[in-house]
Formats: C-alpha cells, sequence, structure tokens
C-alpha cells in the first residue's frame, strides 16, 4: 500500500479528539480518482455519539463528492494494529467491498480485505 496514504493517517491521527478513551486513530482512504481524504476520531461524553476515524474519512470524501474507493488505511498507538470497529466495516462495506485497508501501528501492520472484514454484509442489493 502507498506509503503516502499510511504517512496521511499517521498524520492526522495527531487531531483525534479522545479525552475519554486516549485511545487515538487517524484514517486516510483513496478514492478511485487517487484523491486522498482522511478523518480522525472524535469522542463525545455521550459516548454513542462518538464518531470513528474511518467514517469521518468516508464522511469528508462523500461530501467531496468521491463514492468509489480502492485503499484504506488506519493509523493508531496499539501494536498488534486494531482492525476497523463493526460500524465503520459496515460504511466501508457499502463505498468500497473490495478495497485494501491497512492498519498500522508504531512497528506492527496487518492488512485486509473489506469484503473479508465483514463477510456477508448488509448491502443494498439486499434492499431490493
Amino acid at each position: 500500500m502507498a506509503d503516502r496514504l499510511i504517512d496521511a493517517a499517521r498524520a492526522v491521527r495527531q487531531q483525534a479528539y479522545a479525552p475519554y478513551s486516549r485511545f487515538q486513530v487517524g484514517a486516510a482512504v483513496e478514492a478511485i480518482d487517487g484523491r486522498v481524504f482522511t478523518g480522525c476520531n472524535v469522542e463525545n461524553a455521550s459516548y454513542g455519539l462518538t464518531l470513528c476515524a474511518e467514517r469521518a474519512a468516508i464522511a469528508a470524501a462523500v461530501a467531496a463528492g468521491a463514492r468509489e474507493f480502492r485503499r484504506v488505511a488506519v493509523a493508531t498507538d496499539s501494536d498488534p494494529p486494531a482492525p476497523p470497529c463493526g460500524a465503520c466495516r459496515q460504511v466501508l462495506a457499502e463505498f468500497a467491498m473490495d478495497a485494501d485497508v491497512v492498519s498500522v501501528g508504531p512497528v506492527q501492520r496487518a492488512e485486509w480485505k473489506v469484503r473479508d472484514l465483514l463477510p456477508s454484509a448488509f448491502t443494498r442489493e439486499l434492499l431490493a
């Protein structure tokens, strides 16, 4: 996976607002056209309102008109690296079922396809 995507995820991680968990996460998504969008986690005192980095990056991309993605990078301070949570997996599946996902910690890295992270995803085809 391109180092620029990992670098972008690591850089935006520094902007995370995580006063409760202290678990800062940065994410970067690469659209089919090569544009890169980033997001970080934004916690809230009402924990259920917390926004994950992956969903923040997808939302930024969608706001800019991107709808298809080929790569996702997630950066945390944990080894082994943390995969996207269940909610983020579902959102990623909506836009990027075949995307490569890399999660990096200080030393280790892990890689998956979105479809492997969320087998039997709930998709728009089920709504027909």
